[in-house]
């Protein structure tokens, strides 16, 4: 459900993310530079040192590159909270349907649940750098 401008903005911020556009810019900085230097003669110069015209279009080009990033980290935020939500659904799906096969099968769900915390402690703890506390067993699940 991307608009035009959703899709211009996500193009523009992937090629500003990419090394051709710093090579482009690079290029495209060196010929400026050296129009402007006389190193092709007097009558190429438009831009003198300071370089000012340049100035403006580089600051220019970051206010609209940073704008076109926060609209695409905008969007991509709103597609990770879709993601999260559509998650924390299936996990809750799963969830009960997991009690409701164990009851089925007889099974308590305290006792699952405690066993459930006691692998995740134990888990937590191995990971700890310089712990000692080994990693959960498969067999132990």
């Amino acid at each position: 459900m991307r608009t035009s401008q959703d899709r211009f903005a996500d193009a523009i911020t992937a090629f500003a993310g990419t090394m051709g556009f710093v090579y482009v810019h690079a290029v495209w900085f060196a010929v400026w530079i050296a129009l402007n230097l006389r190193l092709f003669g007097s009558v190429a110069v438009f831009d003198p040192y300071p370089f000012g015209l340049l100035t403006m279009i580089v600051s220019l080009e970051a206010i609209f590159l940073s704008t076109f990033v926060m609209v695409s980290q905008n969007r991509q935020a709103a597609r990770e909270n879709i993601r999260a939500d559509l998650d924390f659904e299936t996990n809750l799906r799963a969830e009960v349907w997991a009690v409701h096969i164990g009851k089925a099968l007889g099974l308590n769900p305290q006792e699952i649940e405690l066993h459930v915390q006691e692998i995740i402690q134990q888990s937590k703890s191995a990971m700890e750098p310089g712990s000692g506390v080994p990693p959960v067993a498969p067999d132990a699940l």
